[in-house]
């Protein structure tokens, strides 16, 4: 995947370190889910809160994403289409999608941050929902 937000498989707590360390409410990126393998993670940095979208692949390459119910489910041939459709704002995100947070190294080889955000950030261990079988 050769989009310059996408983070690999960047661990929820330095996503949450990216996105929260200017305090800029839109910032974004795109990294693999920890919990639900194949699964991609659109994550979103909002009033001091990172809130966080599942992306799932559909047969023949088209993407659909978990937003807020009662928001219409769409499928998208692309992450690109996907991702320029939630730059909009009221699109079922909590807020539309503003700074893509770019990766600045590879994927493959991302090292824990050392920047720590305990007492910076409001996030608990609770902001996952589990999907059940």
């Amino acid at each position: 995947m050769d989009l310059p937000y996408y983070h690999g498989p960047l661990s929820k707590r330095d996503c949450e370190t990216l996105l929260l360390k200017e305090g800029v409410d839109g910032n974004y990126l795109l990294r693999d889910s920890e919990s639900m393998p194949g699964v991609l993670c659109l994550c979103v940095s909002f009033k001091n809160f990172v809130y966080t979208y599942r992306i799932f692949k559909e047969k023949h390459g088209y993407y659909n994403i978990q937003t807020v119910e009662g928001v219409k489910r769409e499928v998208f041939p692309n992450l690109n289409e996907l991702i320029s459709k939630f730059e909009k704002p009221n699109q079922g995100l909590m807020f539309h999608l503003v700074n893509p947070i770019k990766r600045t190294r590879s994927c493959l080889r991302w090292r824990r941050s050392k920047i720590e955000l305990d007492g910076i950030y409001e996030n608990s261990g609770s902001d996952y929902v589990d999907v059940l079988p």
